[in-house]
């Protein structure tokens, strides 16, 4: 076998990577902890950290979501029902309710006529110290017409004349949360903008200009002091202003990574190929052009001396995992290693029931290393791995983990890379001296997702099926007609075909995902006696593997399953899937589940279950995926429907979260940034001149500290 430059590792150093560096002075007023804000305690500032965040820069990012307009201000005869007024009143009379339920009513009024003031569930020792009789109070609040008396249903303001000063024309509105008020976030959000500093400013000077920007503290100033619903858009100069510097800030860290990565000494790993020839030969198949292509691509990156760092997308059935593998046997005929890493024990073992008998033909062990693995069969992989005799292994992040050492690991193989933190694919990567990454995603995403969340990497696409892949019919039904459904099913069955059947997504709660499904499981068991399986996220991992192999086997039908989990077995007799409440789901989680039927020669079908009547966007959503089996097509579409707000129904840790772009409005600034961020580093990668330097503080504004790391000059 030809050898590869370089010499087998050591165990990769923890201390890997570049020191901390110290924030620009200019910054720390802003990166300061809520508590320094006037009024904020400890109850306050843990509420403001589950909202926002710790730090005031957090505030800053906090927009505001719609305004009360303060400055109509009527006497109580002129006040128009359905205003919304602030009048200064004198208070009158409290009148407690005498019946459980009942308002609590104050009198209130001006020398024009008076009105009710009125309380659902207030305690009357509260209201009669905030309104006590004969005093004068600025109110504010909706006037309402009730029996022919004008009121006010729990006024949003009520001040005492000396606090005037309190009383803004424009009153700003924000999200809240528990503990914390409307009137309070404004105030300690005023004082967060008070304290931002003036900043040098990193934007273009001709791109300025032409956009007719503010300046970053100007815009920051703005977008909290809106003046009317229209400067609550995206679309204003000063919202486009700061979406532009986020995106910058993150186009800029990922070609920076991407740019150590390519000066990342790495280490060349050629091979004959006649490994994989023999692999090819024991396939019932050819590969698609698109997985030829591909793997042309991976062996010139395998190749260099400079380590490779690629994406492939490929869509449900698209091949990826046999291009994986293929891969990896060039690591092995080099005389190295290769590591497959899945984020759940069922994909883990999954990839391994795909590899290992045909490794085994090739006389090559494929080891497997799980959270499950323990004992003596543990130590037996982990001192493989070491020696160096084991050249294959399949996990989870148990990979990771700092007992895992390898003697010369050559190809990390990450997949379904978004339901991992960067973080873990770097550390499995770093356990080999100038290894190769590939990460894959069965999730076609949106160009700009991919500039956004793997502009760090090279990207190839799958884009054809393997020959024989049989096209999904997929139907929408009414929940009404749920019997229908359950005698297609047992027809289906009595033709020999299998069933999946995805439980409705309550909510993002295994607990109640769980209810419904062990209740659907129970109804069908009714119908179909012992025939009938059910896998979900609280199961132990050798349960989930017995109801997988029963239904690999045949031994059930039925394979009741919640969302929580991936019910990837590869199962070409399963030809029906069936998935209640489908208007629920996003399109690309609807996408992956119909891709696990159509796996084999015969028909297969996909019956989507909704409860009407439909949001107009569900309604788009199920003709979508109707009328589309093209992955690509479907994430385009998944985008403009739900902006860019996670395509995969859960938050992923692996994407990023932007603050104040909005990619649905945004998107024509990504590619600005995106041609920005690569010609500043064409001509100053250091980022040493004084816009480069200015670009600094955007990195730390942000807080793409590990990205300014990068940089030789530190």
């Amino acid at each position: 076998m030809p050898s590869t430059s370089g010499s087998p590792k050591t165990p990769a150093a923890k201390n890997d990577r570049p020191p901390a560096l110290k924030r620009p002075a200019g910054l720390e007023a802003i990166f300061q902890p809520v508590t320094l804000v006037t009024g904020v305690g400890s109850a306050a500032a843990k509420a403001l950290t589950r909202l926002a965040g710790p730090n005031l820069i957090d505030l800053l990012w906090h927009l505001p979501a719609g305004l009360v307009d303060r400055r109509y201000n009527p006497t109580v005869a002129s006040a128009e029902p359905g205003r919304i007024a602030t009048m200064t009143l004198e208070i009158g009379e409290h009148l407690p309710s005498r019946r459980p339920g009942m308002p609590y009513r104050v009198r209130a009024g001006d020398d024009t006529g008076g009105l009710h003031l009125v309380f659902f569930q207030s305690r009357a020792p509260w209201l009669q110290k905030l309104l006590p009789v004969d005093s004068t109070r600025i109110i504010a609040g909706k006037i309402e017409a009730f029996n022919g008396q004008k009121q006010i249903v729990h006024p949003d303001l009520v001040l005492d004349p000396a606090e005037k000063h309190r009383l803004k024309p424009i009153q700003t509105v924000y999200p809240l949360t528990a503990g914390i008020n409307g009137p309070q976030l404004e105030r300690w959000i005023d004082e967060a903008v008070r304290r931002a500093p003036d900043l040098p400013e990193w934007i273009d000077p001709p791109l300025l200009k032409r956009e007719a920007w503010p300046s970053w503290r100007d815009a920051i100033t703005h977008i909290h002091a809106p003046e009317d619903e229209d400067d609550l858009s995206p679309l204003t100069p000063w919202r486009r202003r700061l979406a532009f510097d986020e995106l910058l800030a993150n186009q800029l860290a990922l070609l920076l990574v991407r740019e150590r990565q390519r000066r990342a000494t790495g280490r060349s790993t050629k091979a004959t190929g006649a490994l994989r020839a023999q692999a090819l030969k024991l396939l019932p198949y050819k590969l698609t052009g698109a997985q030829l292509r591909t793997l042309g691509e991976i062996d010139a990156d395998m190749a260099a001396t400079t380590r490779m760092s690629r994406l492939l997308q490929g869509d449900v059935g698209s091949g990826k995992t046999i291009v994986a593998f293929l891969a990896m046997l060039s690591a092995v005929e080099a005389g190295r290693q290769a590591a497959l890493m899945a984020p759940t024990e069922i994909l883990a073992r999954q990839h391994l029931q795909t590899i290992a008998p045909l490794a085994l033909k090739l006389g090559l062990e494929v080891a497997v290393l799980t959270g499950r693995d323990k004992g003596k069969a543990r130590a037996r992989t982990l001192q493989g791995l070491a020696e160096g005799a084991i050249k294959l292994v399949v996990g989870t992040h148990a990979l990771t983990q700092d007992p895992v050492e390898f003697r010369d690991l050559a190809l990390t193989v990450v997949d379904e890379q978004h339901r991992f933190g960067v973080e873990d694919r770097m550390r499995l990567s770093n356990k080999g001296k100038g290894s190769d990454v590939l990460v894959m995603t069965a999730t076609p995403i949106p160009r700009t997702l991919t500039l956004t969340s793997y502009g760090d990497l090279d990207v190839s696409k799958l884009d054809e099926k393997p020959p024989g892949r049989q096209p999904v019919d997929t139907l929408t039904l009414p929940a009404d007609r749920l019997d229908e459904v359950v005698a297609g099913v047992g027809r289906a069955i009595a033709a020999g075909a299998r069933v999946y059947w995805v439980c409705p997504l309550v909510e993002e709660s295994e607990v109640s995902d769980l209810a419904a499904a062990r209740e659907r499981a129970a109804e069908l068991s009714a119908y179909f006696k012992g025939r009938v399986g059910l896998v979900h996220g609280r199961l132990r991992g050798p349960e989930k593997d017995a109801v997988m192999a029963q239904f690999a086997k045949g031994e059930i039908d039925i394979l009741v399953a919640t969302t929580v989990i991936e019910v990837g077995v590869n199962v070409p007799e399963a030809t029906v899937m069936v998935i209640e409440h489908a208007e629920r789901f996003g399109l690309a989680q609807l996408h992956q589940l119909r891709g696990r039927v159509g796996r084999g020669a015969g028909k297969s079908r996909c019956l989507l279950i909704y409860s009407p009547p439909l949001t107009e966007t569900a309604r788009q959503r199920l003709t979508v995926i109707k009328e589309s089996e093209d992955g690509f097509v479907i994430a385009e579409k998944d985008l403009e429907l739900r902006g860019a707000g996670d395509l995969l129904g859960t938050k992923q840790s692996g994407r990023p979260d932007f603050r104040l772009a909005d990619l649905e409005h945004h998107a024509d600034l990504l590619e600005i940034a995106r041609d920005d961020a690569k010609r500043i580093l064409s001509t100053d990668l250091e980022l040493a001149s004084p816009r480069g330097k200015a670009l600094r503080t955007l990195l730390y504004l942000f807080e793409r500290d590990a990205a300014v790391r990068y940089l030789r000059s530190g």
